[in-house]
C-alpha cells in the first residue's frame, strides 16, 4: 500500500486528477496498477483501504463534489467515514466510472504508472 500512497501523494501535490476523481476511485478499487517497470502496486483494494489512503494523503474534501456528493452531508471530523461514504455514493462500478477511469489512465501513464483495462 506504500506504493499507492506514493502515487496518491504525487497526484495530490500536482493536482493531476482534478476532474477525474470518479475515475481514480474506480482504478484504485477495481484495476491493476503497476509502475512502468512492471512492478505491481495493486490489483484493486477495498473501499476501506481507499478511504484510509485518501485520509492519509489529506485529499481535498471538496473532491466529493465531482462525484455528486455534498460534503455537508458527510461526517466532518471522521475522515475515514467521510471518504468511505463518498465511495459508497459514487457508483464506482458504473459505466460512467469506467469511462472516467479510461480517461485518467493516460494521465497516470505519463507519470510512470500503468493501469489495466477494465476486467483484467
Amino acid at each position: 500500500m506504500d506504493g499507492l500512497k506514493e502515487l496518491l501523494e504525487g497526484l495530490h501535490q500536482n493536482q493531476r486528477t482534478k476532474g477525474h476523481f470518479l475515475g481514480l476511485l474506480h482504478i484504485l478499487i477495481g484495476r491493476t496498477i503497476s509502475r512502468s517497470d512492471g512492478t505491481v502496486l495493486s490489483k484493486g483494494i477495498t473501499w476501506r483501504d481507499v478511504a484510509t489512503l485518501l485520509r492519509l494523503v489529506r485529499w481535498d474534501p471538496e473532491a466529493v463534489r465531482e462525484v455528486g456528493v455534498n460534503p455537508d452531508t458527510l461526517p466532518p471530523r471522521d475522515r475515514q467515514r467521510y471518504w468511505f461514504q463518498t465511495i459508497a455514493q459514487a457508483d464506482v462500478a458504473s459505466q460512467a466510472a469506467i469511462q472516467a477511469a479510461d480517461r485518467l489512465a493516460p494521465i497516470l501513464e505519463k507519470v510512470g504508472y500503468k493501469v489495466s483495462p477494465v476486467g483484467k
